[in-house]
């Protein structure tokens, strides 16, 4: 029974942590900006 308490712990707890990642908010994709000049060597 302990073990499977311990078990239940784990899978939770690595739950929260895999929610808790990432980035808040709606998904958007990057506008297309101007490419910087490539410098003279």
């Amino acid at each position: 029974m302990k073990r499977l308490f311990t078990a239940l712990v784990a899978l939770v707890a690595v739950t929260a942590l895999l929610a808790g990642c990432g980035q808040k908010g709606p998904l958007y994709l990057p506008e297309d900006s101007p490419s910087a000049p490539a410098q003279a060597e």
